[in-house]
C-alpha cells in the first residue's frame, strides 16, 4: 500500500535516511538495506529489496513508520490523561508538567524537544507532538509516576483507560 504524501509536507528520500518536513516540524528516519523506498508522483511505494521474509516484513513496518511520519507532520498526535484522586492537580508551566500527586513534594516532568503540553482542567492533561512514539513515551512516563491504583482507582490515567476495581478483602 503507498503512503499517500498531502499538502505542504515534503518528503526527501536518500540512501540513508527519509526525511519529512511539514506544517508541525520534521521528522528524520534511518533507511533500511531491506527495503526499497520510491517516491513517485505524491505517494511512496515501499517493496522488500529480496525474497526474504524478514525483508518482507521489515517493509511493512517501513511502511507504517513513514505514514505515522507523514501524519505525524501534517496532523500531529496527541495524548490525554486525567488525574483521578482528591487533592491531585497538574499545571502546566512552559515546557514543564508541574504534578502533585498526593506526595509530599511536587513532581517536575521536562518536556523533550518537540512536545507540546497542556492543561485545560487541573486534573487534566494533554500531550502533543509530531512524533507518535515520543509522544507515546512521554504520557507512559508521566503515567508512571502514579499509576492508577486497583481498590479506589486513584492516580494517571489515559482519557480513554478503563480501570477494574477489585473488591476488599471481606472477613
Amino acid at each position: 500500500m503507498p503512503v499517500a504524501i498531502p499538502q505542504g509536507v515534503d518528503v526527501a528520500v536518500t540512501a540513508e535516511q527519509i526525511s519529512v518536513k511539514g506544517a508541525q516540524g520534521a521528522l528524520v528516519r534511518a533507511q533500511n538495506a531491506l527495503v526499497q523506498v520510491a517516491a513517485e508522483n505524491g505517494r511512496l511505494t515501499f517493496a522488500p529489496a529480496n525474497e526474504t521474509a524478514e525483508a518482507n516484513a521489515m517493509s511493512g513496518t517501513m511502511r507504517a513508520l513513514v505514514a505515522n511520519m507523514v501524519t505525524g507532520v501534517s496532523k500531529g498526535f496527541e495524548r490525554k490523561l486525567n488525574l483521578v484522586g482528591v487533592g491531585f492537580r497538574a499545571q502546566a508551566q512552559g515546557q514543564k508538567l508541574n504534578l502533585q500527586i498526593g506526595f509530599s513534594h511536587p513532581v517536575v516532568k521536562e518536556m523533550p524537544a518537540g512536545i507540546k503540553v497542556e492543561c485545560p482542567t487541573q486534573t487534566e492533561i494533554v500531550i502533543k507532538g509530531a512524533d507518535r512514539q515520543v509522544v507515546g513515551q512521554v504520557a507512559a512516563e508521566v503515567r508512571a509516576f502514579r499509576p492508577p491504583e486497583p481498590y479506589k482507582g486513584k492516580g494517571i490515567r489515559y482519557s480513554d483507560e478503563k480501570v477494574t476495581l477489585k473488591e476488599t478483602k471481606k472477613k
